[in-house]
C-alpha cells in the first residue's frame, strides 16, 4: 500500500475515530459522570422536576402544637362540665337535706306543742301581725290581748295554723323551729313598732290580705 493510500486511509480513519472521542468527551461531565443532555427546568422550591407546583403543607411543630390545644380546649370542657355537675349534686343533696331537717323540726314541734295551745274558740278581738311577707291574725280574748300585747303570750304558726302560747312555750318552740315563730312581741320596744298592737287599731274582717 502506498504511502499516499496510507495517508489517506489513516486520515479517514482519524476522520472517523476523532469526532466519537470528542462526543464522548462531550458527553461526560465532572467526574467521568454523563452530563445531561438538553437543558431541563431546574426544579425549585414548592416546585417538582417536572415543572408542576407542589401542594404547601404546615410545619409539623404547628400541627402537633394545634392539636395539643384542641386536646387540652376538650379535657377544660369536660372538666368544667363535671364541676358543674358536682355543685348540681351537691345543691340538690343540701336542699334535700334542708328539707328533711325541716320536716323533722316540725314534727319535734307539732309534738312539743300538743295540749299547750291556749286559743279560745269564743274569742272575737283579731290581732293582726306581719309574717311570711303578709298580715296575718288570730282571735283572742280582750285578757290574751293584753298579755300578748305585754309579750307575755306569742303566736307559732303549725300547719297552717296559728297557736297562742306561753312567753315560756314560744322560746322552747323557737329553739326547735325558729321559722314558726309568727309573733314575738316585746315589750320593751316603741309602740309604733306594732301598730297592730293597738286594740283601737283594726283590719275590716272582710278585707283580703
Amino acid at each position: 500500500m502506498s504511502n499516499s493510500l496510507r495517508d489517506q486511509l489513516l486520515d479517514l480513519g482519524f476522520k472517523a475515530s476523532k469526532p466519537e472521542r470528542e462526543s464522548g468527551q462531550r458527553r461526560l461531565g465532572k467526574g467521568g459522570r454523563p452530563a445531561p443532555e438538553g437543558k431541563g427546568e431546574k426544579a425549585g422550591p414548592g416546585r417538582t422536576a417536572g415543572g408542576g407546583a407542589g401542594k404547601s403543607r404546615p410545619p409539623a411543630g404547628k400541627e402537633r402544637l394545634r392539636s395539643q390545644e384542641e386536646i387540652d380546649l376538650a379535657k377544660a370542657y369536660a372538666l368544667r362540665a363535671q364541676q358543674e355537675k358536682q355543685e348540681r349534686i351537691a345543691a340538690e343533696q343540701a336542699r334535700q337535706e334542708e328539707a328533711r331537717r325541716r320536716r323533722e323540726a316540725k314534727a319535734r314541734l307539732a309534738e312539743f306543742l300538743k295540749d299547750k295551745a291556749l286559743n279560745v274558740p269564743e274569742a272575737e278581738i283579731a290581732r293582726h301581725f306581719p309574717y311570711g311577707g303578709k298580715i296575718k291574725r288570730i282571735y283572742v280574748t280582750p285578757g290574751q290581748l293584753k298579755a300578748l300585747n305585754a309579750g307575755e303570750l306569742g303566736v307559732v304558726q303549725l300547719d297552717g295554723r296559728y297557736l297562742l302560747v306561753t312567753a315560756a312555750h314560744l322560746a322552747e318552740a323557737e329553739a326547735i323551729f325558729p321559722q314558726a315563730v309568727a309573733l314575738k312581741v316585746d315589750p320593751e320596744a316603741p309602740a309604733g313598732d306594732d301598730p297592730y298592737a293597738d286594740p283601737k287599731y283594726q283590719v275590716p274582717d272582710d278585707l283580703v290580705w
